[in-house]
């Protein structure tokens, strides 16, 4: 437990060093591929997450989603490819291959759906390279381009807020 505490230290502290280095992300008007990044310790509707903005127009294969887990089991099987503490090492390096690909990933946009400051979530969100970065209000303002300030639970007006907004600038 107490190692817990140390190794979220060392991924907080170079998450702060790399987030006065951020740059200013481009809004493109065309919005083809989707980076989602879900943390599905609180949240249960991923699929439905998925559902609504395929309804806005975006293709499933544009979209490629990695969900991270408080209690990540090994040996647990997970609908969607999930991450966890375990997958971050002391120095905040991420050691999984298909995270890594996750954030070396250029999407047209970002969308970071957690609303609780978790130290692993902030610095893949900070790491990605994606064009465009959308999350909560209720998270560090230097991470994310647009904040949308609803409840986690609240999804469709999360997204239909997001797509109003992308359409607007349009």
């Amino acid at each position: 437990m107490f190692l817990n505490y140390i190794k979220e230290f060392f991924v907080k502290k170079t998450l702060n060093n790399n987030l006065n280095n951020f740059k200013n992300e481009v809004f493109t008007s065309n919005i083809q591929t989707i980076g989602l990044l879900i943390d599905e310790s609180n949240f249960i509707h991923s699929k439905e997450l998925v559902n609504e903005i395929v309804l806005q127009g975006i293709a499933l294969q544009n979209i490629k989603i990695v969900a991270y887990r408080s209690k990540f089991k090994e040996k647990e099987t997970y609908s969607l490819p999930a991450f966890g503490k375990k997958h971050i090492n002391w120095n905040g390096e991420i050691t999984s291959v298909f995270l890594n690909e996750f954030i070396e990933t250029e999407f047209d946009l970002l969308i970071s759906y957690y609303d609780i400051e978790t130290a692993i979530l902030m610095m893949i969100t900070n790491k990605s390279k994606a064009k465009f970065k959308v999350g909560f209000a209720s998270v560090d303002k230097d991470l994310n381009r647009w904040m949308i300030d609803t409840a986690i639970e609240n999804y469709k007006l999360f997204v239909h807020e997001l797509f109003k907004y992308l359409k607007s600038i349009k």
